[in-house]
């Protein structure tokens, strides 16, 4: 998959268009854009193998069960496309206005999607802002002619009002048209990437003894880099993913600050009527903010106009994070450093039930991508990310599902952890239900079920409970608290506490205590 032809047809010293290439990492995101150009109609993109694969839709998308649409496929673009709206000059290929009119996550419902695109079909779920569920793309005679099929249920038509707004910045088609494309335009500048991993926490049992550290919370809830080029702000999460449409209005506060350019890193909570983080609550979260206060707490900046910070001592960085937030409140917010003691500000943290705390070695550089040991976690409350592997049949008057099948991978293999039936509202049984329906498998994807013997713990499956489990493929990742592992590696107590889109299910392994 190439992207020379969308290179070939486009003059950048023209277009605002980006001209940024292949991402790293697979990604699994999907962007529709509504084209006024020649004629309106609908470009539909799903992200496959670091490209955005691309279609024209000339009637929108399908909406209606079983309703076909034409789809004319056209050239690959790049991942940097996802979030490009503004006006593209006339005599200009594609010349016109471009909105970003849904945007969202894309779920291909095979284990080879390339190949089953190439064999002429594509079967896939998005989980957009206006639109949702199944679609089912068929190639006709013609070599880029498609079909476009609705394959779930029936979809309310947007009003006028929604169909003529952008789910990315809010405005609407003349109002991008009215752009002046050197404030549109989306500047390369010497060193931006487009993506960077962020420096993660080593598990440690206990405070290091030696070295200069300082102490901050440990927050609850979404690692979140946001990325600021001049009008342009891209909120990622560690693994990539497009944290925008979620958080829109993070993406806002960060547009919001006064500067050329920069990189912060930091984390989207949302709190409860106590101050504290809630990974609950966050999953809960739609924009209301009677349900809960949302907050983007920043930590780290990276880059600040024009200057990589990285290789700066942390102290240096943190102040100048705090010199750019010092004027500014309200969503966006600056976490200070509480300390270099760690035993008292433990017991706080634990009086006041947080989660626990981060250390940071005072003259650490940032160190993207990696797990040094710079940066430690010492947690009071047992809790990590399991991928889920199947699910049982409810009991009782319980619907929907009766307890999730977990595990973590060990040496590429799925191991089985335990079950977790509790932490579940009506709501969020009936959510995760209709997730798994889509990605049923047949076979169990567990290396060690069923297990030789029960465990004195009641975790294990035997074989004959196994035949009464629902498979699914190891894809959805869930946030799980429990009281401790047992001496056969299972969990006492889980707790479900919600699903983790910002997490690979082929990246969950056991966390071990390391210094």
């Amino acid at each position: 998959m190439s992207l020379k032809p969308y290179h070939d047809k486009r003059d950048f010293t023209k277009t605002a268009e980006p001209r940024i290439g292949r991402a790293s990492k697979a990604g699994s995101r999907f962007v529709i854009q509504k084209h006024e150009a020649s004629r309106l109609h609908y470009d539909l993109r799903l992200e496959l193998e670091g490209v955005l694969k691309s279609w024209a839709v000339p009637k929108g998308p399908p909406l209606r069960h079983g309703e076909k649409r034409l789809a004319i496929m056209v050239e690959d673009h790049p991942v940097s496309y996802l979030d490009f709206e503004g006006p593209i000059p006339k005599g200009e290929y594609g010349g016109g206005t471009v909105m970003v009119w849904d945007q969202g996550t894309f779920q291909p419902l095979s284990d080879d999607p390339l190949k089953e695109l190439s064999q002429g079909k594509l079967h896939f779920v998005l989980q957009g802002m206006k639109l949702s569920g199944e679609w089912y793309l068929v190639r006709l005679h013609d070599e880029n002619e498609w079909l476009l099929v609705r394959g779930g249920a029936d979809l309310p038509i947007p009003s006028k009002a929604d169909d003529n707004k952008s789910v990315h910045s809010g405005k609407t088609m003349s109002q991008l048209a009215a752009g002046d494309i050197a404030t549109v335009r989306k500047k390369e500048f010497a060193g931006m990437p487009d993506f960077i991993s962020p420096m993660s926490a080593r598990l440690a049992a206990q405070a290091p003894k030696n070295g200069e550290w300082i102490y901050e919370i440990k927050f609850d809830g979404f690692r979140a880099l946001a990325f600021r080029e001049s009008t342009q702000t891209r909120l990622l999460s560690r693994n990539n993913k497009n944290l925008a449409v979620t958080f829109p209005e993070v993406v806002a506060a960060v547009q919001s600050l006064k500067v050329t350019d920069m990189i912060l890193d930091g984390e989207v909570v949302a709190l409860d009527s106590k101050g504290r983080s809630s990974f609950q609550l966050l999953q809960q979260y739609e924009g209301n903010h009677d349900k809960a206060a949302l907050y983007y707490y920043v930590f780290d900046i990276l880059r600040l106009n024009g200057k990589n910070l990285q290789g700066l001592p942390l102290l240096k960085r943190k102040a100048a994070l705090q010199k750019l937030l010092s004027k500014k409140d309200g969503l966006i917010r600056y976490s200070a450093g509480l300390g270099s003691d760690a035993e008292p500000l433990l017991a706080q943290a634990r009086e006041l039930q947080l989660e626990g705390l981060i250390g940071k070695k005072a003259d650490s550089s940032y160190e993207a991508g990696r797990r040094s040991g710079a940066w430690i976690k010492l947690k009071l409350h047992a809790q990590q990310e399991f991928v889920i592997g199947g699910f049982t049949e409810p009991e009782g008057s319980r619907k929907h599902l009766g307890a999730l099948i977990i595990g973590v991978y060990r040496n590429k293999q799925l191991i089985f952890c335990g079950k977790v039936g509790t932490g579940f509202s009506d709501k969020v049984l009936k959510g995760l239900h209709v997730k798994m329906e889509a990605i049923l498998a047949d076979a169990c994807p567990f290396s060690n079920l069923p297990a030789p013997r029960a465990s004195k713990w009641g975790q294990s499956l035997t074989a004959s409970e196994m035949i009464r489990c629902h498979w699914v493929k190891p894809s959805l990742v869930a946030q799980v608290k429990f009281s401790e592992w047992t001496r056969d590696d299972h969990l006492r107590h889980p707790v479900f506490l919600g699903l983790r889109e910002d997490k690979n299910a082929k990246d969950v392994v056991r966390e071990e205590v390391r210094l």
